[in-house]
C-alpha cells in the first residue's frame, strides 16, 4: 500500500474511531471522556471514611491496603475537607453546598430540594443508589441505630432523592455490572475509622471492596476512597485515593482539591448540571490514563 493511500485510511479510520467514540458517549456505560479532561467509567463507587488527616493514613503501616490501592492507583496528596465538623462535609460532597448544616446534629429528612448528584444523576438518565452499613432497613431515616448514624448519609435530606435508593450494605450487589453507575458506600461507625483505628477501617475496605476494586481494574470502573474531614486540624488535609481500569497507576497530583472538586469530577464524568459550588470547582486531572 502506498504512503498516500495508508495517509488517507489512517484518517478515515481515525474519523471512524472520533466517531463511534462520540456516538458511545451517548449510551449509559462507555469509556468516552466527557468535558474533555476526565474519563466516563461505566462504574463509580466513593467510600467515605471519617476524620484521619493524611498523614494518619497514606504511607501508615496501619492502612496497608489503602496504600496498596496508592501505589496501584491515584493519590491526591493536598485533598481537604471544607469545614468541621463532620456532617457538613458529607452535604457539601453530595450537593456542593453544606445546605445551612452546621454540626452533626439529626436532620429532618427531605428538608431541601436543592439540586445534589443523586438527582442530576436521575435527570440525566444515569443511576444512583447508596449501600449504608449497618442502616436498620432499606429507606430507612432513623436518626441512629447501633453503629449506624444518619449523619453521613446526606441524601436522606433531600426530596427530590427516593429514600428507596439508600440501601442496606446486605443488598450490595456480589455481580457489579449490577452496580449504577455511581453509588456512595457509608461504613459505619466503627468501620469508617469514627470509633475504632485506622487498621480496623482499612481491614474493612479490604474485605468488603477489594474485590470490585480488583473487578474495577478491568471494566472499566472506578474507587474513591477519600474521608470526610482530619482529625481536626485547620488544614483539614485529607486522603484522598483514586482506583481503576482508567487511572494511571502510581500517579498523584498535588493540585489543590476540595469535595466540590470531586463532586465537580463525578458531575462531569456523566454531562449532569453543577450543583452549588461545583460549579465553580475544578475536576480532577493528571491521574488518567490515556
Amino acid at each position: 500500500m502506498g504512503r498516500g493511500l495508508r495517509t488517507v485510511v489512517a484518517s478515515a479510520l481515525g474519523l471512524t474511531t472520533a466517531s463511534f467514540g462520540l456516538w458511545a458517549g451517548l449510551g449509559s456505560a462507555s469509556t468516552a471522556h466527557a468535558a474533555g479532561a476526565v474519563p466516563t467509567p461505566d462504574h463509580v463507587i466513593v467510600v467515605v471514611f471519617e476524620n484521619h488527616g493524611y498523614d494518619q493514613v497514606i504511607g501508615s503501616s496501619n492502612a496497608p491496603y489503602i496504600n496498596s490501592l496508592k501505589s496501584g492507583g491515584a493519590n491526591l496528596t493536598d485533598s481537604h475537607g471544607e469545614t468541621h465538623p463532620s456532617q457538613p462535609n458529607y452535604f457539601a460532597l453530595f450537593s456542593g453546598s453544606t445546605q445551612g448544616i452546621t454540626d452533626d446534629s439529626c436532620y429532618t429528612p427531605g428538608f431541601s430540594s436543592a439540586p445534589n448528584l443523586a438527582s442530576e444523576l436521575t435527570a440525566a438518565g444515569k443511576s444512583w443508589a447508596s449501600y449504608n452499613e449497618s442502616l436498620p432497613s432499606q429507606g430507612s431515616t432513623v436518626c441512629s441505630s447501633g453503629k449506624y448514624a444518619q449523619k453521613h448519609n446526606p441524601w436522606f435530606g433531600f426530596s427530590n432523592v427516593p429514600t428507596s435508593s439508600a440501601h442496606t450494605f446486605g443488598q450490595f450487589p456480589t455481580d457489579y455490572s449490577k452496580l449504577p453507575q455511581v453509588s456512595f458506600v457509608t461504613p459505619n461507625l466503627c468501620s469508617d475509622m469514627h470509633d475504632c483505628s485506622v487498621r480496623t477501617g482499612d481491614t474493612w475496605l479490604k474485605n468488603n471492596l477489594s474485590a470490585y476494586a480488583t473487578w474495577a481494574k478491568t471494566h472499566h470502573s472506578l474507587l474513591v476512597v477519600t474521608f470526610d474531614e482530619d482529625n481536626g486540624l485547620s488544614s483539614n488535609k485529607i486522603p484522598t485515593v483514586l482506583y481503576g481500569q482508567q487511572v494511571a497507576p502510581g500517579s498523584s497530583s498535588s493540585a489543590t482539591y476540595h469535595h466540590y472538586d470531586l463532586l465537580r469530577t463525578i458531575e462531569d464524568m456523566y454531562g449532569t448540571s453543577h450543583a452549588g459550588q461545583a460549579a465553580n470547582a475544578t475536576g480532577i486531572t493528571g491521574v488518567w490514563a490515556s
